[in-house]
C-alpha cells in the first residue's frame, strides 16, 4: 500500500516515573516511519486533505454517535508498539486527529497475562475507513520502558481501509473517544493514562518533524514536554480556540498574510499532523493564487508555477499569538524529488498551500498540516489547554 520512498525515521523522547515522587526524565525510543501512500487513480493529494477537513467539520458539529469521520491522510506516521506482557509488536499509525488505541487490522491480537476483555465494544468510523471490535485493557509499550497499564484498546473484529498497519495510536483530545465504546462515555488516551500514572508531570506532547526530502529525515515525539535539543527558539504558547469546530481537535486562532498582503483575517483553525497540506478558507486560497500568479494543475490538484514566480515568492506568514511564523518561499513548495509519487512532473513546481473548499467564517477555516509542522516545532498542552510552536534548523531550510 505505501512506496518506500520517502520514509522518514523518527524517535521518540519519553518522560518515565522514577520510585520516589521526583521525576526524573529517562528517554525511550521508538522508530517512526512516515510515509507517503499511493493515491488512487483520479485522486489528487488535494482532494484526501479536503475530504479529511470535511470531514473534520461534520465530526466537531455533529453530537457524538459513536463515530469520528476521518479521513485517512496521504502522509502517515507508524510506529512499532509493544502490546502485552510479554509485549507482540504492532505497527499502529500515530494521529493527533483521532483518540482512540486500536489494533488488529493486519496483525492478530495476541492476548497475554496482562489482557483484560471489558465487555465492551467499540466502532469508529474514519471516513475512508473504519473498525470495529471489542474493547480490551491491556499493558502498553512505547519503546525501551515507556510502560502503560491498563491502557484501553481496541480489537478489531472487522477493519477497512487499513492494509498494512496494524491500527491506530490516537494521540488527539480524549472528547473525541466519546460514543465510540459501549457503555463508557470516554476512554483515556494513552497521554493521559501517563500523565494520570505518573509517569509524566504534564500532559503533554512535544512533536519534531524534518523536512521529508531533507538530508537528514529524522525526528522525535516527545511525552511530557518539548525537547529543547529540537528548537532554536524559545516555545511560544497560546490559548486553544473556544471557536466550534475547532475547538474539538488541536484548534488555534490566527491570521495569515502573504508578504505585507493579508488574505485570512484572525480566525480559528486547527493544527493537524493528519492533513499533509496546508489549508486555507476559498476567499483566502483566491487571493494567494492571485498574489502568486500561480494556476491550478488538474494532475496533482495544487498550484503550479513557473521558475519565475518561484524566485518571486514572499513569505507566508502565519500570526499566531501576536508572532509571525514564516514559509519561507522554499518552504511554500512541494518537495520537488518526490513529485511523481502524486502525480506530478519532476520537473515542475507544485504549492503546498490548498483550498480547504468553503469560504471564511465557518469556524474551522485553516489547517496547518505537515507541510507546515515539519518546519517548526509543535508543542501540545492538554494540562494547560494551550499550543506551543518554535523555530528549528528546518524553519529555513532549502531542502525542497
Amino acid at each position: 500500500m505505501f512506496p518506500s520512498k520517502a520514509l522518514l525515521s523518527l524517535c521518540i523522547l519519553a518522560t518515565a516515573a522514577s520510585a520516589s515522587p521526583v521525576k526524573r526524565e529517562s528517554k525511550a525510543s521508538l522508530s517512526f516511519a512516515t510515509r507517503f501512500k499511493q493515491l488512487d487513480k483520479g485522486q489528487t493529494i488535494a482532494d484526501i486533505d479536503r475530504a479529511r477537513a470535511s470531514s473534520l467539520k461534520a465530526s466537531g458539529h455533529a453530537k457524538r454517535d459513536g463515530t469520528v469521520s476521518i479521513t485517512n491522510a496521504v502522509v502517515t506516521y507508524t510506529a512499532s508498539v509493544g502490546v502485552g506482557s510479554p509485549a507482540t509488536q504492532y505497527n499502529l499509525l500515530i494521529d493527533t486527529g483521532s483518540s482512540n488505541t486500536w489494533l488488529g487490522a493486519d496483525t492478530a491480537y495476541s492476548p497475554t497475562s496482562s489482557s483484560s476483555d471489558t465487555g465492551n465494544t467499540v466502532s469508529v468510523s474514519y471516513g475512508s475507513g473504519s473498525f470495529s471490535g471489542e474493547e480490551y485493557t491491556d499493558t502498553v509499550t512505547l519503546g525501551d520502558g515507556l510502560v502503560i497499564k491498563k491502557q484501553s484498546i481496541g480489537v478489531s473484529s472487522s477493519a477497512q481501509g487499513f492494509q498494512g498497519v496494524d491500527g491506530i495510536l490516537g494521540i488527539g483530545p480524549v472528547d473525541l473517544t466519546q460514543g465510540t465504546v459501549s457503555s463508557t462515555d470516554s476512554v483515556p488516551t494513552v497521554t493521559d493514562n501517563l500523565y494520570s500514572q505518573g509517569t509524566i508531570s504534564t500532559e503533554s506532547i512535544g512533536i519534531y518533524f524534518a523536512p521529508a526530502a531533507g538530508d537528514d529525515s529524522t525526528g522525535e515525539l516527545s511525552f511530557g514536554g518539548p525537547d529543547s535539543s529540537k528548537t532554536t527558539s524559545d516555545v511560544a504558547y497560546v490559548p486553544l480556540t473556544s471557536t466550534s469546530p475547532a475547538s474539538y481537535y488541536w484548534g488555534i486562532d490566527q491570521s495569515i498574510t502573504y508578504g505585507s498582503q493579508t488574505i485570512l483575517d484572525s480566525t480559528a483553525g486547527i493544527v493537524d499532523t493528519g492533513t499533509t497540506l496546508v489549508l486555507i478558507a476559498s476567499d483566502a486560497f483566491q487571493k494567494y493564487q492571485e498574489a502568486t500568479g500561480a494556476k491550478a494543475d488538474s494532475a496533482t490538484g495544487l498550484l503550479k508555477i513557473t521558475s519565475a514566480q518561484y524566485s518571486k515568492l514572499q513569505d507566508l506568514n502565519f500570526n499566531i499569538g501576536g508572532t509571525d511564523y514564516p514559509l519561507t518561499a522554499n518552504a511554500q513548495i512541494f518537495p520537488r524529488s518526490l513529485n511523481t509519487q502524486i502525480g506530478g512532473d519532476a520537473n515542475s513546481i507544485y504549492l503546498i498551500v490548498a483550498d480547504i473548499g468553503t469560504e471564511s467564517g465557518q469556524g474551522l477555516d485553516f489547517i496547518d498540516g505537515y507541510s507546515f509542522l515539519e518546519r517548526y516545532y509543535s508543542v501540545y498542552d492538554t494540562t494547560n489547554s494551550q499550543f506551543g510552536i518554535a523555530k528549528t534548523a528546518n524553519t529555513d531550510a532549502t531542502s525542497n
